[in-house]
Formats: C-alpha cells, sequence, structure tokens
C-alpha cells in the first residue's frame, strides 16, 4: 500500500509560503556559489558527518586534445563524455567510394522494379490478410482468402476459392493451388508446384523442386498433391513426387516415391501400404 502525506499542490503552496531570510537561518542552507567553501568550515568543526566525495584525477589515457569535457574542478559531480573527433568523422558516409557493381553473371541486382508488363494482385471477395503479410505482382486469388501472419505469396502465383494459408508459410511463385485448400503453418511450397482442390497439409511440411541442389543443372519440379491428398506435420517430399487422390502422407514421413491414390505413405523413407476403407473419404474442412 502506498500512502500519501500531502499533495503535490500543497508542497508547492507552502513552499512559495516560505520566506527566503527563513531559508538562510537554516545553517545548511547556502547558495550555490558559496556552498563549497562553507561545507569545508563544516568539516574542519567535524559537523559534516559524512565522508567527503573523492577527488577526480584525470586518467593518463584521457589526456588528449580530441576529448571534450567540462573543465576539472576540484569535486566533479559528471562527466560529460563526447566522442572523439577521429571517431565522429567516420560515422558520415563516405560519398567518394563507387558505387558497388557485380558481374552479370552473378545476377544480382540492387532496386530490382517490376517488368512493365506486371500487374497488382487480384483478390477476390472476402478476404482475410493479417499483418506483415507479402504478396507480389502477377498473383491471381479468389473469393474468401485467409491468411495468417507473415505469409509470403510470390510471383505467377494462381490460388482458388476458400483458401487458408497459415503463419509463415512461403509460396515461392509459379504454383497452382486449386479450391477448398487448408495450408497449415511454416508450410514451405517452392516453384513449380500444384495443389489441387480438397487437400489438407499440416504444419511444417517441406516441398523441394530440385533433385541435385547445386550440382548439376536441373529442372525445377515440385511436387505435384492431387484432389483430397491429406499431407501430415513435418513431412517431407523430394522434388517431381505425386502424391495421388484420396491418398495420406502419415506425419513425419520423408516420401521420395510417387503413392498411388488412396494409398498411405509412413515411416523415413516413406513405405506405401494401401489405404483402409474407413479412411476412403473425402477431407472435411
Amino acid at each position: 500500500m502506498v500512502r500519501f502525506s500531502q499533495t503535490l499542490d500543497d508542497r508547492q503552496a507552502r513552499n512559495r509560503e516560505k520566506p527566503n531570510e527563513q531559508l538562510r537561518e537554516n545553517p545548511y542552507y547556502a547558495p550555490r556559489e558559496e556552498r563549497q567553501p562553507r561545507v569545508a568550515q563544516m568539516r574542519d568543526d567535524r559537523l559534516y558527518s559524512q565522508p567527503p566525495k573523492p577527488v577526480y584525477q584525470e586518467p593518463a589515457y584521457q589526456r588528449q586534445d580530441n576529448f571534450y569535457r567540462q573543465p576539472q574542478r576540484q569535486e566533479v559531480d559528471e562527466i560529460i563524455y563526447e566522442r572523439p573527433v577521429i571517431e565522429r568523422e567516420s560515422i558520415k558516409p563516405d560519398i567518394s567510394k563507387p558505387e558497388l557493381k557485380f558481374p552479370a553473371d552473378q545476377n544480382i541486382q540492387f532496386g530490382v522494379e517490376y517488368s512493365p508488363n506486371s500487374k497488382p494482385p487480384v483478390i477476390g471477395k472476402n478476404y482475410t490478410i493479417r499483418s506483415n503479410s507479402i504478396i507480389y505482382n502477377d498473383v491471381v486469388i479468389g473469393d474468401n482468402f485467409r491468411t495468417g501472419h507473415n505469409v509470403v505469396i510470390r510471383e505467377n502465383t494462381n490460388i482458388g476459392d476458400d483458401v487458408l494459408i497459415g503463419t509463415n508459410t512461403v509460396i515461392e511463385g509459379d504454383v497452382i493451388i486449386g479450391n477448398d485448400v487448408s495450408i497449415q503453418s511454416n508450410v514451405y511450397i517452392p516453384t513449380n508446384s500444384v495443389i489441387e482442390d480438397n487437400v489438407f497439409i499440416g504444419p511444417c511440411a517441406c516441398f523441394t523442386n530440385d533433385k541435385y541442389p547445386v550440382r548439376i543443372n536441373y529442372e525445377l519440379q515440385g511436387p505435384k498433391i492431387r484432389r483430397g491428398a491429406s499431407i501430415g506435420g513435418n513431412t517431407t517430399f523430394l522434388s517431381n513426387v505425386e502424391i495421388g487422390e484420396g491418398s495420406i502422407v502419415a506425419a513425419g514421413a520423408i516420401v521420395i516415391h510417387s503413392v498411388p491414390p488412396f494409398y498411405l505413405a509412413i515411416g523415413t523413407p516413406a513405405r506405401i501400404k494401401p489405404l483402409p476403407d474407413h479412411l476412403k473419404v473425402p477431407n472435411k474442412f
């Protein structure tokens, strides 16, 4: 509990009512310019019970001309430090340096703009796009579109109606996504991937499109997820695999071969088994 003895207004009013003569009668009061000799006198009379402040001595390494500080006093309350002149000049940008240029074969450019023929993204009715999501040009999205946070959808992507894209999901562009698709959080979908209607993709699923990364030239081919398939969480797919209609990929599976329609892929690497009859039903969102 906090208790207040008086308000701020009362204290200010009382201070204004005190005459200066009463303040000067106080033996411990003195103007600022007279305060130091009176304190010294009280020290001699042993009326000042607190130990004196230590005398500041300037270190040898600070005795340089490029340091700006207050003049040295016998008792220093505060030392103001400013950056050396050399350090302050180094912060200024050097305009004389030439602009960075990279070889053309490295494909590195600054300030790249969209091509003149590109068009802004087109989104249907009743959409919900949450914060920090980025949608590139040349993207077409249908009705009832929803995203989580930090979603990235790159150029040349076509998305149907009633699609959910979870938080932190990345769609790298040149991707086709059908209707009634639910993609959970932290999913990575590379270039040249196809996801058909009524597909569920669990969180942290990772699709790839390069069969021999950074080894040989290979045509990028993402996976093809056919109608009604269900993908479990933390699954990994090699490039150019096809997940058949109505099939299920169990959580944590690593799919290195295509899965036939209405089959189950489970394990690492994934083993292909027939899907039980009671699981041969469409996905229900």
